[in-house]
């Protein structure tokens, strides 16, 4: 077969051993919302943006989900796109004294309405807030640098005590652990930038602060009615969501451990602990897994990270994380690229530590919503790579199924993924170890082959005698991959 029947493979330049296994999600804002600044993260290793619309209008969501699909192109390489809803995150209103001072002790009152009529009164932006506050509640202020508690309760205001001092501005955030809202997950607003994100094409949309699977099938279903196979992304950050855990893994596309909130919500001693859980509920339901939150944040003002911070990267990694987060320190951040390149080399140097993990640590039984023959045959192509000593292994998907899968089968060895869909490639590039590669003619083995082959030659990758393992399917049982292929490079 000569090489002019097969699609131009010289032109993929991304090599597997230059590019960590763990995915590293940037957040854009002004500090990186340049073409220039996109396409240097892109080449840093971001392999998916987030575009917060927490900040910022329709018009300018669109101008930078525009941005980085050109910057994706000019850089010859996939990148993903996440969309994160905003959620009903619950703000205070307008101050008297801003910023006011809390002392430990002090007596401050929330009341209805919108506007207060002296200092030591405290608006709110959910309106429901002193009907569904009751005596004993714990309320956090500022990202619980500030804590109150509820000590007496009318129908016009609920009265608190100051437990935790310090000071608070307008419209910062209100938490309120172990309290009941009926306020819903999805917002008039969340649904507005879901279907906008649907019809934009972006590959992932999170939903803020999950407490039920309901919630996430009800998003799932909203972007499916607008044809759009995104993934949802369920962010944990409730204590609720604690209590349902495996039932909004399985719902959900993945999981994104949000530290901010989750660590005001539930005692942040237990952080830790937390996090290790739900990264390995994410491992066994195999669900990609984004550990999120000041993973630098001392690098929004600061060229070099804290040593503890560069711990947090790798903890995370070794814990399981496909991708971790930045948030400030891309956005307005004063070092963007340099974040992105301290993360960067911290994946590779912790990765080469990583052994693969064993059947017993991914129960196969467990794999959601993937058939048990394609997470044997998985399970199979791993075993079969690692024995023969392949160079490379390359997993065929339709949808990205097989490709979630084998992100949990990890192993020493780089993996491609190839698809005839452009959509199932960038949602490839959340799961850890996953190198998405498009042009591959994946419908016909042998020219696929030779694409490999050639891209494999010309990336360094592949030289005479490696050998390359390819999960396929054969269409014999429908939805399932059965065929495991190893192939000598002439």
């Amino acid at each position: 077969m000569s090489d002019a029947t097969i699609p131009d493979a010289q032109t993929q330049k991304t090599q597997p051993s230059a590019e960590s296994r763990t995915k590293i999600v940037a957040t854009v804002g002004p500090a990186c919302q340049s073409p220039e600044m996109l396409r240097e993260l892109i080449r840093t290793g971001v392999d998916v943006f987030r575009i917060n619309t927490a900040h910022g209008t329709r018009a300018e969501h669109q101008a930078t989900l525009n941005a980085i699909r050109k910057a994706s192109v000019d850089c010859e390489q996939t990148v993903g796109i996440l969309v994160d809803l905003a959620g009903p995150k619950i703000r205070l209103g307008q101050l008297i004294e801003d910023p006011t001072d809390c002392p430990l002790g002090a007596e401050f009152r929330f009341v209805r309405g919108e506007t207060p009529q002296n200092a030591n009164e405290f608006t709110c932006t959910y309106e429901s807030l002193v009907t569904e506050l009751a005596v004993g509640n714990r309320v956090m202020l500022a990202d619980g640098t500030v804590s109150l508690q509820v000590v007496e309760k009318d129908e016009a205001s609920a009265r608190c005590v100051v437990t935790g001092a310090g000071f608070v501005r307008s419209r910062q955030g209100v938490n309120l652990p172990g309290v009941a809202l009926s306020v819903p997950a999805l917002t008039e607003a969340d649904i507005s930038n879901a279907i906008w994100a649907a019809q934009a094409g972006a590959d992932f949309i999170s939903l803020s602060f999950v407490r039920s699977p309901v919630e996430v099938r009800q998003l799932k279903e909203l972007v499916r009615s607008h044809d759009s196979r995104a993934l949802v992304i369920a962010k944990i950050e409730k204590g609720e969501a604690l209590e349902h855990l495996d039932e909004i893994v399985l719902a959900a596309g993945g999981v994104m451990v949000a530290r901010g909130d989750l660590g005001v919500e539930i005692d942040l001693a237990e952080t830790p602990v937390v996090q290790k859980r739900i990264i390995e509920v994410c491992q066994r339901l195999a669900k990609p897994v984004i550990v999120a939150t000041q993973m630098l944040d001392s690098m929004e003002d600061s060229p070099r990270p804290t040593r503890a911070e560069v711990s947090d990267i790798a903890n995370a990694i070794l814990d399981g994380a496909d991708a971790c987060m930045l948030s400030g320190e891309t956005a307005i951040g004063k070092y963007p690229r340099e974040a992105v390149d301290v993360m960067h080399r911290v994946m590779l140097s912790t990765e080469r530590t990583l052994t693969r993990m064993s059947s017993e640590q991914v129960p196969i039984a467990a794999l959601s919503g993937v058939h048990p023959i394609t997470a044997a045959t998985v399970y199979g192509a791993t075993e079969i790579a690692s024995r023969v000593n392949a160079k490379l292994i390359v997993i065929a998907s339709n949808g990205g199924a097989t490709a979630r899968v084998k992100a949990k089968f990890r192993s020493a060895i780089p993996v491609v993924g190839v698809s005839d869909n452009e959509g199932t490639l960038r949602r490839m590039t959340l799961f850890w170890g996953i190198l998405p590669l498009p042009g591959a003619p994946v419908a016909n083995g042998p020219k696929l082959r030779q694409f490999i082959d050639n891209w494999g030659r010309a990336a360094g990758v592949l030289a005479k005698g490696d050998r390359v393992v390819y999960v396929t399917g054969s269409e014999v049982i429908a939805h399932a991959h059965n065929v495991v292929v190893v192939q000598e490079v002439e």
